[in-house]
């Protein structure tokens, strides 16, 4: 009588293996909205910081230099972030939008989709913070 897969013993490592790539998965899903908090936070306090001790001193021009160089630099990790999430979900091959079986596959592809889709959310979060560095010229 021929042995199907359900009846082989998986490998011991097998399940450790599985378990860290979604450990892993749960960290990296996490990635775009710390970027957004973190440019959010930068952005708020250096501004704050220059209108209350340094707007005598010198324009904001280079302020806003640095400012929007870090948001440019924050989008491209926050969009390298998000095209790996949409790498995982995996949605291209299987043309699947949910995973209702709940095997380890469906669980994975679940974070990339809820990691593209924080990825997205930060993205535009972080544009919306910016937008009143670049419309606005002065600190009154």
């Amino acid at each position: 009588m021929e042995r199907s897969d359900h009846d082989r013993p998986s490998h011991p490592r097998e399940d450790e293996h599985e378990f860290s790539e979604e450990r892993e998965s749960l960290w990296r899903i996490t990635l775009g909205p710390t970027i957004w908090a973190f440019h959010f936070l930068i952005s708020y306090a250096a501004v704050s910081v220059y209108c209350f001790k340094f707007e005598r001193m010198f324009s904001m021009g280079a302020l806003r230099i640095a400012l929007i160089a870090m948001t440019v630099a924050m989008l491209a990790a926050i969009a390298w972030i998000g095209w790996r999430a949409f790498l995982r979900w995996d949605v291209r091959d299987t043309g699947e939008f949910s995973n209702p079986e709940g095997s380890a596959e469906d669980r994975h592809q679940f974070l990339g989709h809820a990691g593209f889709l924080l990825a997205l959310v930060s993205f535009i979060g972080v544009v919306y913070d910016t937008l009143p560095l670049i419309i606005l010229g002065t600190c009154q």
